[in-house]
């Protein structure tokens, strides 16, 4: 590895750094690269760059690139030796081209030169070699305005972290067989032993959701009332679909009505219909959602949330099967299965009166508990990849989950469920520019999730996640992020309680500091975080290190 003098620049620690602890992250070597090299044109002012790799028919083929239009892969073949970018592959040589417009040799099949008039760019290139063996090249391109910077300190640079990188290629070219290997059994395995119970548009493989999946499959084919509970964004909705496929009346019409979205006035008329002239604007008869939903299934959600009288006009129907319209005399009878859903808790609102008790007992036959995603972390990365895949097939991407954004994922704490995890999903493929996401391309990671804003809470059941045994807390999500309300307190900072306690999080971390003699280790155990974390918060808010 060539000589490094990291007195000369502490940002060039930095970098090297950052880039190593990233490599080391994760055995995806084409994962860990490209953000590497992300960070290293983000760092360094780089205008773009690519990394190309040898191929087994002897080309150098594009790995990963930043800053390059898309379709770069296909123009980034190169022959050993072919052009600048194989002579540095072949000549195991750090090349600088400080004004590629008058360089012979290069032809720019990337777009990578472009620019207006006058303007110059330079290419810098090194070699990736791991113990002599050459795997590719490391290729920059910067802005060179008069052609007559030298860029000596970026090519160091590049050469240092090019070993670490051939270190990456190498040991991700001799596990490739055997990771794919694994992956075939794991997929063998998973087609050969189903989970027990399935349900069409639900994902649930753990135990809990099987016990759910096991409920649903008992008791679909009855007549029965079932009262769906659980926290907001649970799918109450897609389970009560799922039971009335599964039942008799699955040719049957299915209706949903939330009764959270309309004044009682509306949902009486929204229910049991109307007779013309019944009120201002009742120009004709209107059918309601029990007639609409005669022989088949009626979804009231939210079912907490009706008035109290509406509670008894509701309950007289569910008892007599009979109704009449607003405005009539005369009644309707109809053949509904009901199933009701809900998020509150019907028990403590029926003692303290705000909910009656016989339309309690009357609806709450057949009780199915949907637990919430943080109690069945297992199922979030198939959720997150179906997810995902519906991204990829309605827009036309390819793009793809790293093994540390999983982590991530698996890693949240949730508040708003599978509701919460499509929303971010989408959210984060749609303003990726990469094909692939990784840990920092969610909003959590640069403390901008506005779900921790809305839910900054703890909780009680907010336990510290499992994670995989080689991933360490702070590798699994970065520091401050929304991943872990105990361990992260909602991503603040936070000091115990008692004495003077400073407002803000910069306040907090430099309260913290002085009371323990500027040493990092012991104010990260005073504010229940990692080192590597008060780390990062002191670089976020720019606190300069005092030496004693």
């Amino acid at each position: 590895m060539p000589h490094f003098h990291v007195n000369e620049s502490p940002r060039d620690f930095d970098v090297v750094y950052e880039v190593v602890k990233t490599l080391v992250s994760s055995r995806d070597a084409e994962q860990t690269l490209d953000t590497s090299l992300r960070y290293l044109s983000y760092a360094l002012g780089w205008r773009s760059a690519f990394i190309a790799v040898a191929e087994p028919d002897g080309h150098l083929g594009g790995l990963c690139s930043t800053g390059l239009s898309d379709g770069w892969r296909e123009r980034a073949r190169f022959l050993a030796g072919e052009g600048i970018v194989g002579r540095i592959h072949t000549s195991d040589s750090a090349v600088i081209v400080p004004k590629l417009d008058d360089e012979p040799l290069f032809v720019d099949r990337m777009g990578a030169v472009g620019g207006s008039d006058g303007e110059h760019v330079a290419l810098l290139g090194t070699p990736i070699r791991h113990e002599g063996r050459p795997l590719g090249v490391l290729v920059a391109f910067c802005e060179n305005p008069d052609g007559k910077r030298v860029f000596a300190s970026d090519l160091q640079l590049m050469k240092v972290v090019a070993a670490p990188m051939g270190q990456a290629l190498l040991l991700d070219r001799e596990a490739s067989p055997m990771r794919n290997g694994a992956q075939e059994e794991f997929r063998r395995r998973a087609k050969a032993i189903p989970p027990l119970h399935q349900l069409d548009n639900a994902i649930g493989g753990s135990a809990t959701m099987q016990n759910v999946f096991s409920q649903i499959h008992q008791v679909a084919p009855a007549r029965t009332t079932v009262l769906l509970r659980g926290e907001t964004g649970t799918g109450k909705e897609v389970i009560a679909r799922a039971i009335c496929s599964l039942s008799p009346r699955k040719d049957q019409p299915f209706v949903s009505v939330n009764c959270a979205a309309l004044t009682e006035t509306l949902l009486e008329s929204e229910l049991f219909g109307h007779e013309k002239g019944a009120f201002t604007g009742a120009q004709c008869q209107r059918k309601g959602r029990f007639e609409l939903a005669h022989g088949g299934t009626l979804f009231l959600d939210e079912i907490g949330d009706i008035s109290p009288s509406f509670q008894a006009k509701l309950l007289r129907v569910l008892q007599e099967r009979e109704f009449e319209r607003v405005g009539g005399a005369t009644p309707v009878r109809v053949d509904v299965r009901l199933i009701v859903a809900t998020n509150r808790n019907l028990e403590r609102m029926v003692k303290d009166g705000e909910f009656r008790a016989d339309l309690y007992y009357r609806i709450n036959v057949v009780s199915i508990h949907l637990p919430p995603l943080r109690e069945r972390r297992e199922d979030i990365p198939a959720m997150a990849q179906y997810f995902l895949d519906r991204f990829n097939r309605d827009n036309g991407r390819s793009v793809r989950f790293s093994d540390e954004a999983l982590c991530v994922l698996s890693s949240c704490y949730w508040p708003g469920n599978v509701r919460e995890l499509e929303n971010c999903v989408e959210r984060t493929a749609t303003m990726t520019r990469y094909d692939t996401i990784d840990r920092f391309s969610f909003l959590c990671e640069t403390d901008r999730c506005l779900t921790k804003v809305l839910h900054h809470i703890e909780r009680v059941d907010a336990v510290r996640p499992a994670r995989p045994s080689n991933v360490t807390t702070s590798e699994a999500s970065n520091s401050f992020g929304c991943v872990d309300a105990v361990e992260r307190n909602g991503g603040r900072v936070d000091v115990p309680e008692g004495g003077d306690r400073p407002e803000g999080e910069r306040e907090r971390l430099v309260w913290a500091m002085e009371r323990c003699g500027w040493v990092q280790a012991k104010a990260a155990r005073l504010l229940h975080i990692t080192p590597r974390q008060i780390g990062y918060a002191l670089r976020k808010h720019g606190i300069k290190l005092r030496r004693f």
